[in-house]
């Protein structure tokens, strides 16, 4: 038998094997390459196992995993109890549309509506859908209820925010690389600055501007944290304004900043919220955009949908990814060691000249390397740190994001901090 060859017995006749050939990580690169379109500019590393913390590639080594699948993972990889639910619901029933009622997404709806404190959600899958359905809420609540005039309805939106790649979200993002070449482009949406709580005011003087779509902590531009009461006055403008205050918590929620959702460090409660990514732990896609009645109550039956929005599978998920954060107490785990990474960064700070600031709240934080955007010098450190043992991306150029899976502890933590000192000090002049 070959190396490259492993054995594998069928389990309902066992005198029958299967042939399975391993491929290497060159291999497993090369495949990509040169069947899969080119959106996406990964690490050099193919992973192919993970657990908790923890993730291996093909060739076996570990690794610390420091972003978390864009924070989708803050449950730790394959976390027992979430697959576990998968597995059992997929074992009796995976989908029946929305065509007809099933048994799980009802006492789904209900526990999120418990959870969260709204009275209903509106079940998708991507994050990006539920911004998309936000949106389209957005408007028909202004139609409707504000008595905007059709097709007159306005969203303001941050500058170098970032909410999905659909047409629409595209539209009002000020990304070249992902809005050139996509035109035309949707119109009604006032970008502002993040952060600035007057350009906030100034845009909601508009008598047709229906809401404020905003995430609490920007993280594909680089962990910007807002200054404190930034959301408490912007919530208190949109109220004033009649205007929906939306809160993108996609990449945010779940205890990722420390609090369950990220606007709970303002004790804010958004007339939307939307939510994606660790609501399923990562194990299946899940999303969902949560209202009280006096917004959601205005879709009726065909006039927004997904065929796999809802499903059993995900109901079960993701009400299992809840309890795993409430059980394991992973807003205050993720609040600690946040705390914690900020202070070992610090530290190292004032000893290199490597790193210039490190932000964030709780375990979603970012370094700013002293090198310019254009430079690479922070994919140069993610790689060096590859090697290290340790996964992590950079984003917008010089700024390395860093965010781990919320199970961590305090000393996988500090071997992490030591693993980033040591491998910024050899980039060191």
């Amino acid at each position: 038998m070959s190396s490259a060859q492993r054995t594998h017995f069928c389990l309902n006749n066992p005198k029958y094997t299967i042939m399975v050939r391993e491929l290497t990580s060159e291999q497993a690169i090369a495949l990509e390459d040169k069947y899969g379109a080119h959106n996406y500019h990964p690490l050099p590393v193919v992973l192919s196992r993970g657990e908790g913390v923890h993730v291996w590639d093909l060739e076996g080594k570990k690794y610390y995993d420091f972003l978390s699948a864009y924070s989708a993972v803050n449950q730790g990889h394959c976390h027992p109890k979430i697959v576990g639910a998968l597995t059992e619901q997929a074992k009796t029933l995976t989908l029946t549309s929305r065509a007809f009622y099933n048994d799980a997404l009802g006492e789904y709806e209900k526990y999120m509506s418990e959870f969260f404190g709204f009275d209903k959600i509106l079940p998708m899958n991507t994050g990006a859908e539920a911004v998309e359905t936000a949106i389209k809420l957005c408007r028909k609540w202004a139609y409707e209820v504000k008595g905007t005039p059709e097709n007159e309805a306005k969203i303001i939106v941050c500058e170098d925010n970032f909410h999905g790649r659909t047409t629409t979200i595209i539209s009002f993002s000020n990304d070249p690389d992902a809005q050139k070449n996509f035109g035309p482009y949707t119109g009604g949406f006032i970008k502002i600055p993040h952060n600035d709580i007057d350009a906030l005011k100034e845009a909601l003087q508009d008598p047709n501007v229906a809401g404020f779509l905003v995430e609490p902590i920007q993280g594909e531009a680089g962990v910007f944290v807002p200054d404190e009461g930034y959301l408490t006055a912007a919530k208190e403008a949109c109220t004033a304004a009649n205007a929906l205050f939306i809160a993108d918590e996609v990449q945010t929620g779940i205890a990722r900043t420390g609090k369950i959702l990220a606007v709970d460090h303002e004790n804010v409660k958004p007339d939307m919220v939307i939510m994606g990514k660790a609501l399923s732990g990562g194990v299946y896609p899940v999303s969902a955009v949560m209202a009280d009645n006096r917004i959601m109550d205005v879709i009726k039956p065909g006039q927004h949908g997904s065929t796999f929005g809802g499903n059993p599978i995900a109901a079960k998920v993701a009400m299992a990814a809840l309890d795993v954060v409430k059980e394991e107490k992973l807003a205050e785990n993720s609040q600690k060691l946040g705390e914690l990474f900020r202070e070992r960064m610090n530290k190292f700070i004032e000893s290199t000249d490597m790193v210039t600031l490190v932000r964030g709240k709780g375990l979603l934080n970012a370094i700013i390397i002293n090198d310019t955007p254009d430079s690479s010098t922070a994919w140069d450190i993610c790689v060096a740190l590859k090697e290290n043992g340790l996964l992590a991306k950079p984003t917008h150029g010089n700024i390395i994001r860093f965010a781990p899976p919320l199970v961590m502890t305090e000393e996988q933590l500090h071997d992490c901090c030591d693993i980033i000192e040591r491998t910024i000090r050899t980039f060191e002049k």
